[in-house]
């Protein structure tokens, strides 16, 4: 692992400090990054929002967040609480409140001029204020600004932010975070393809049926009820997260594992994401969706969502690429599939099962590999019958995971790019939805608790969704 600790010294201001986002997902990966000992010799974390809360209250919040969300406040606590700062009074083109002058402070308290890490972990709609309020304020100089996810709402959306965006900074300086891209089962997908010949010489059309990416969630939205309404699974999840996960699969070998040529290869398959087609995807909505509170009454935003991606390259072509996602669905998995083809010839072809070679990759937490073979039935008879052999990533030799959030942070630190997006693929992958965004398919009713609409049954023939069914 890159050791950011040797990084220089570092000041994090973190916009949104005291919303939603960063107390279930950003505080908490700071804590573990000190926890880890990842964090620079000299650093402080700088919150920003609108109230003028002082720094001993911001400390208290701090200390409060961990307490829920984990991990629990240990003997790290005093030496990280101290590198605490809050800077309020809001943050805005006209009006920078009291982030200019707690930034000179601490640059004087770490004794040198300080690298800028900018987190913005505030809704999608306060991006380009922020940006521009950062330029204007002259805060942007070699800086490194992180933007959450979804970049954009729309295509328009994203292309007004994008210009936004690179008004005020180089590319290089841009950070889009997409946390699948941080998890150590998705990282695997590239060890276990350009890693072991058993698996890069049958990576292709020849060899591959079918891809499944499933991401089905028992969690209801709660308290992001005005957020996910506006936006719903497509855009929360789709055209973010499992397109990404998909261009991992897809992607042509990189020139190297370096970030310029790993984001190329990422970006560049999504170019050849055929647009979604509405017989090609399903929308769903739960039972109860619009009484919950924040929900307009007679809204048909889509709680779930499957599709199935055609990717037009050679290694790909007529290869499904399945994806599903969904809210109060009747489990929870993180998994990426690939379903390999039965044998075409041979004494054992007509015999041997139609999912018999599955590789699966587990996301969730640590993540796993799990390899579904043919077997011989132990017995006086010769019968076939299928068995599985599952790797535990945390139990590796010198395993050290890193939880996503925590291991992309990291990569911000050392200005690591290679698990961040790039515009021209985000660009195409809305050009891949545009068909859906423009033409809808009729949203579909389903129970809580169920695996969503029965229609998505036929997206996945003859195979079949892997999860659950």
């Amino acid at each position: 692992m890159s050791d950011s600790s040797d990084a220089s010294a570092t000041v994090f201001v973190l916009f949104g400090a005291t919303g939603d986002l960063a107390k279930r997902m950003v505080i908490p990966a700071f804590y573990q990054l000190a926890q880890h000992g990842l964090l620079p010799k000299k650093w402080a974390l700088v919150g920003n929002g609108r109230g003028d809360v002082s720094t001993d209250d911001f400390r208290a919040h701090v200390h409060d967040v961990l307490t829920e969300f984990g991990p629990q406040p240990d003997h790290e606590w005093d030496d990280f609480s101290s590198h605490l700062r809050f800077a309020g009074k809001g943050f805005s083109v006209d009006d920078p409140g009291a982030l200019p002058d707690v930034l000179a402070d601490v640059a004087k308290e770490l004794g040198e001029t300080p690298q800028l890490i900018h987190y913005l972990a505030v809704p999608p709609v306060a991006f380009i204020g922020i940006t521009q309020a950062l330029g204007a304020h002259d805060l942007v100089t070699d800086a490194r600004v992180v933007y959450e996810k979804p970049f954009g709402t729309s295509p328009e959306n994203f292309r007004e932010l994008d210009t936004a965006v690179h008004a005020v900074l180089d590319e290089k300086q841009v950070f889009r975070i997409d946390h699948f891209l941080g998890k150590e089962g998705s990282q695997n997908l590239h060890a276990l393809r350009f890693g072991n010949g058993l698996f890069d010489g049958v990576w292709s059309r020849e060899h591959i049926r079918a891809v499944q990416i499933d991401v089905p969630e028992t969690l209801d939205i709660d308290d992001r009820a005005t957020f996910y309404d506006q936006t719903g699974a497509l855009l929360d999840m789709i055209v973010t997260h499992l397109f990404q996960l998909a261009a991992e699969i897809a992607m042509e070998p990189p020139l190297s594992m370096k970030a310029d040529d790993l984001q190329a290869a990422r970006e560049t398959v999504i170019a050849a994401f055929r647009p979604l087609a509405p017989e090609d995807v399903v929308l769903g909505q739960f039972e109860g969706y619009t009484e919950t509170e924040g929900v307009a009454p007679d809204s048909t935003t889509d709680t779930y969502t499957a599709a199935r991606l055609w990717i037009d390259t050679p290694r790909w072509r007529e290869v499904p690429f399945l994806l599903r996602t969904g809210k109060q669905l009747k489990s929870n998995a993180q998994c990426v599939s690939i379903i390999f083809r039965s044998p075409a010839s041979g004494p054992l072809s007509h015999q041997t099962f139609e999912t018999g070679n599955v590789l699966t990759i587990d996301l969730a937490g640590s993540g796993a590999v799990d390899l579904r073979m043919v077997v011989k039935e132990p017995g006086a008879e010769f019968e076939l019958s299928t068995a599985q052999s599952t790797i535990m990533l945390a139990d590796v030799s010198g395993a050290d995971p890193l939880p996503p959030y925590v291991k992309l942070l990291n990569d911000v630190i050392l200005g690591d790019r290679s698990l961040f997006t790039r515009p021209d693929g985000l660009a195409w992958a809305w050009d891949a939805i545009t068909p859906i965004l423009d033409s809808p398919p009729t949203v579909q009713s389903y129970p809580r608790g169920s695996w969503g609409p029965t229609a998505a049954q036929a997206l996945a023939a003859p195979d079949g969704w892997l999860v659950g069914e």
